[in-house]
């Protein structure tokens, strides 16, 4: 692998090579930094994933023309469900990468720039000397080929997921909220939603992630909302990973089968957990966890469906450290508007004060001499 040795102002988080003038425009205004990044090695990589092919033996002559209309997969292969990773390791790195993996219906986007155009946490954390792999999962954004087939619907849910994120109700913001109240901001997140390609698979992504640890030895996993429970079922097949720091899991929280939790009801849905072996979920304890909830999430019942669910996934998240605890493992929930810091969004990483959650984060990070 070529080894690169350049330094990059914060405008850019990428080196861009042979871009012409028009395609370095952008709508966005830069971010401005007076700092600057040593980078000694950056790229990308796809990790895991399955091959599929088709039955018979392919002929180069009958078969090679492309022609859709008439189009014959005779003996031929197709190479899908991997997640794609993009890597930059700093000068003089820290001995642990951190490895950031997104939520439902999102990408690597979610640790890049703020929607405001701020630095994001690939930025935040390259500069306090940590490498960095931000991956999409498979079927999602750069991973989008996919092995089974889905239909995509083009539906109209802004005003749903603007709940569900915590953001406000219908097209208002909640009072005092961390998000950018410029409608650019808003324009820039929901243009960061990216749907899945195929079929929705748990342990196909599992599977994908155990993958990349497996590749790149030691690290820290950094999860945010759906892969928050992925997380940790990847931390079962795979003690590559050191520590997890989970952004508001929603979902997939997994107990010992001898004291799985009653399901919680919300406006809605039900949240139910997951039995595995007390053996099995005795390897959670041997990392420690963090935890981290933002603002806007009632400690009882409301008639709100994007409050009310991130009630239901907060009482499981303490039930859940209590059972990890118990075990002997080393979990914190740290709930931000109890330490002091609020109005933060389901996506505290790219809030305004996106800069005092990650130093939040290293804290903890160099409490657990994980730094």
């Amino acid at each position: 692998m070529i080894k690169l040795n350049y330094l990059f102002v914060l405008g850019s988080t990428l080196l861009l090579i042979g871009c012409t003038e028009q395609s370095k425009q952008v709508t966005q205004k830069p971010i401005k930094s007076n700092d600057v990044i040593s980078i000694q090695q950056q790229g990308t990589f796809a990790v895991g994933g399955t091959v599929k092919k088709s039955p018979g033996e392919f002929d180069p002559i009958a078969h090679g023309a492309f022609n859709p209309s008439n189009q014959s997969n005779v003996g031929q292969t197709l190479h899908g469900d991997h997640a794609s990773v993009l890597y930059q390791i700093p000068t003089e790195p820290r001995n642990l990468p951190l490895v950031f993996w997104h939520g439902y219906g999102q990408s690597m986007r979610t640790w890049q720039s703020t929607p405001d155009g701020r630095e994001g946490f690939q930025s935040i954390f390259l500069k306090k000397r940590f490498p960095v792999y931000l991956l999409d999962q498979p079927r999602r954004g750069l991973a989008g080929q996919s092995s089974a087939p889905k239909t995509i619907e083009a539906r109209t849910e802004d005003q749903l997921w603007f709940g569900i994120f915590r953001m406000g109700e219908g097209v208002n913001f909640y009072p005092d909220i961390q998000f950018s109240k410029d409608p650019e901001a808003l324009n820039q997140f929901f243009r960061r939603s990216t749907p899945d390609t195929g079929p929705l698979s748990i342990n196909l992504n599992i599977d994908a992630v155990t993958a990349l640890f497996e590749k790149i030895g030691e690290g820290i996993l950094v999860t945010h909302s759906h892969s928050g429970g992925q997380g940790w079922s990847t931390a079962l097949k795979n003690d590559r990973i050191k520590a997890i720091v989970a952004y508001e899991p929603g979902s997939n929280f997994i107990f010992p089968d001898n004291d799985i939790p009653d399901p919680i009801a919300y406006v809605g849905g039900t949240l139910s957990a997951k039995g595995i072996p007390a053996e099995e979920f005795k390897k959670l304890t041997k990392i420690p966890i963090v935890i981290y909830y933002g603002d806007y999430i009632p400690e009882t019942e409301v008639e709100n469906p994007g409050q009310d669910q991130w009630r239901a996934a907060l009482r499981m998240a303490k039930k859940w450290t209590k059972a990890v605890n118990d075990a002997g493992g080393d979990v914190s929930l740290v709930v931000l508007p109890e330490i002091g810091i609020k109005g933060n969004t389901h996506f505290p990483m790219s809030d305004l004060n996106n800069q005092q959650i990650a130093d939040l984060m290293y804290d903890w990070l160099k409490e657990k001499e994980l730094n």
